[in-house]
């Protein structure tokens, strides 16, 4: 697409890995099977959290909504990149675009808050096991899922107004799978400083405080499994926390990773980290969602009990 004007502009391209078409066929078998994976296994854990008494507790009401964010953020983007390997047509609509960067930012933002409530969940549970039931009761835990994503429902939408009320007056060519914020914000002919620091704060707010709480609280459960006098009960305890860990630390890792490596300086080292850049958006936005089922239930006996269950149940209906 060529020169536009602001009034004109009706739809984006996303170039993707356009450039590399040798890629494309080898990027698309693999991005298949994944969202299938992810589908797949996050549609069980919302089902056996739902149909298994078992499962009927904080910790499982709060995975079975990390699972149903999974499955919404790579809806929301996914299906088009995987049409556009085998269709011509590499293009988004103007407000197909902002749809799916309120998705993506609502979706980011919620898991960074759900991931720091179950962090707490495992600090009650692990360092006031007495009062985890009085503490983490249904009045507490559904208000507590719900203004996750009331938070990140509000944090998307003014990010994303702020960003489709600009004018974009040049190239119309987004060069990412997605309508990934900042390179939709490279696209615009007018001062995006009110947007950058709207999303400073909104950083500040959904990244770095999170974090923090999510730190904070694994200190205090270290501390309270360290003094457990035996080891197998150490072990127990710090179980039951793991998979938790493991989801945070490839969550915020490949964020850290995406945001803090250094940039390259010359041409062909910056046409190189686009695509390396790209590919790392690919992996935080299919692979991690893919892991996560994988992770509770690989480490989990209740949830492979409950699997077996609900199965059993289908298979004698």
């Amino acid at each position: 697409m060529g020169k536009t004007n602001q009034s004109s502009v009706t739809e984006f391209v996303l170039l993707g890995l356009s450039g590399y078409p040798e890629l494309e066929a080898i990027y698309f078998v693999l991005v298949l099977c994944m969202y299938l994976v992810i589908l797949l296994g996050n549609g069980i854990i919302i089902i056996v959290s739902i149909f298994d008494t078992h499962l009927h507790t904080p910790m499982y009401f709060f995975l079975s909504n990390l699972s149903f964010l999974d499955i919404c953020y790579t809806s929301s983007s996914i299906p088009l990149f995987l049409s556009s390997f085998v269709t011509s047509k590499k293009t988004i609509s103007f407000s197909g675009c902002g749809v799916q960067m309120f998705l993506s930012f609502a979706m980011g933002a919620t898991e960074c808050v759900l991931l720091s409530m179950m962090a707490f969940d495992r600090y009650v549970a692990i360092c006031n096991p007495l009062r985890y039931p009085i503490i983490m009761s249904k009045a507490t835990y559904v208000p507590m899922a719900a203004g996750s994503w009331l938070a990140g429902g509000v944090n998307s939408i003014l990010q994303t107004s702020l960003a489709m009320q600009l004018p974009f007056c040049g190239d119309n060519v987004i060069n990412h799978f997605t309508c990934e914020i900042l390179a939709v914000l490279k696209l615009a002919c007018a001062d995006i400083s009110i947007n950058v620091i709207s999303m400073v704060v909104a950083n500040m707010i959904f990244l770095v405080l999170p974090v923090l709480f999510i730190f904070i609280s694994y200190v205090f459960i270290l501390c309270t499994i360290l003094r457990i006098p035996s080891a197998e009960g150490r072990r127990k305890a710090f179980s039951t926390c793991s998979a938790h860990l493991t989801v945070v630390i490839i969550f915020y890792g490949t964020i850290l990773f995406m945001y803090a490596k250094p940039k390259s300086k010359d041409s062909s080292g910056a046409n190189k980290e686009q695509v390396t850049d790209k590919i790392i958006s690919l992996f935080y936005g299919v692979v991690t969602p893919m892991l996560n089922p994988l992770i509770y239930s690989l480490r989990n006996k209740d949830v492979k009990a409950a699997v077996k269950h609900v199965l059993c149940q289908k298979c004698s209906i």
